[in-house]
């Protein structure tokens, strides 16, 4: 009966192959017309991120094919293949989670280095200069791009937005909006502001520390779950192919198809549960317009260093 359907499959897994080099090439295109017009620190991050996507989702494709020769079902090269390629995005939590808390810690350390430079009767253009030079590593290369636009010449508030689009975070996005408002208005009281954002970055960073311990091992358990079944069903292919031999006909690709997608919807589930919600930047606009409508949008602010 499987000798039927080899014709139907080499053609399905032709195309399947095809189909995944196209999704690969538009993907790695489509990142780098992307970042076209982001800037610097951002087309780095983003240049390090396609690249790295990039070679996972060849390494999805090489594994989809391997699959394919050695046991002649698509659903299970194509499932395998796509778990190879979103391996980052699928279980990539934790990192992308210690690499947030590592952010928001060199902003805290950074913000009250400012906070203290500034008390010497110091201005904003030469504290942060100042203060760069001994940045946490998270937040340094922007920092750095920072300093370089001042050194040109560029307005402060303009170099503040660009920097709130290196860090693109949230917590930081607080930051640049007070500088922001205190380099238009230059008015007193941003000792006292940045005193109360640092406080805040701490006790968001003290939280996010208990959350990631908490989820640490809801992940590892996902993982060792995903882990677990892909060997035995590995072993089984390698070492038993009489017991699933009736996954080689139409029908068993049928039920197989149904059986790994049910699979992939709890992986989801779990991954999600595993995830930290984070709020929405409001330092967004579109072109990199003027920073006087950070302003118009926060007049409480701006009342209150006034």
């Amino acid at each position: 009966m499987l000798e039927d359907y080899r014709l139907p499959l080499s053609i399905t897994a032709g195309a399947v192959l095809g189909l995944g080099c196209v999704v690969l090439y538009y993907a790695l295109t489509r990142q780098v017309s992307a970042t076209a017009g982001a800037t610097p620190g951002r087309r780095a991050v983003s240049s390090r991120t396609s690249r790295r996507r990039g070679q996972q989702a060849l390494a999805g494709v090489l594994v989809g094919v391997v699959v394919l020769v050695v046991t002649r079902w698509v659903v299970l090269a194509v499932v395998l293949g796509a778990l190879v390629a979103f391996w980052d995005r699928a279980f990539g939590g934790a990192r992308q989670e210690r690499a947030a808390i590592g952010r928001i810690e060199g902003l805290a350390g950074w913000i009250e280095a400012l906070r203290d430079t500034i008390a010497g009767a110091v201005g904003l253009e030469q504290a942060i200069p100042a203060t760069a030079v001994n940045a946490a590593p998270s937040i340094r290369p922007s920092l750095n791009l920072l300093v370089d636009r001042l050194r040109v010449r560029e307005p402060l508030p303009d170099a503040l937005m660009k920097f709130s689009e290196d860090l693109d975070d949230p917590s930081a996005d607080l930051v640049v909006a007070a500088l922001i408002l205190n380099a238009r208005l230059r008015g007193p009281g941003l000792r006292d502001v940045l005193s109360a954002l640092a406080s805040s970055a701490r006790d968001e960073l003290d939280v996010r520390r208990r959350v990631e311990s908490s989820r640490r091992s809801t992940r590892r358990s996902v993982q060792v779950v995903v882990g677990v079944i892909v060997g035995v069903a590995a072993l089984l292919v390698v070492f038993n192919r009489t017991y699933v031999e009736p996954y080689g006909s139409l029908e068993g690709q049928l039920v197989l198809a149904g059986v790994l997608g049910v699979f992939g919807l709890s992986i989801l589930w779990l991954r999600r549960l595993s995830g930290v919600a984070e709020p929405e930047r409001f330092l967004i606009t579109p072109g990199m317009a003027s920073p006087s409508s950070v302003i118009t949008a926060a007049p409480t602010m701006a009342r209150r260093d006034a």
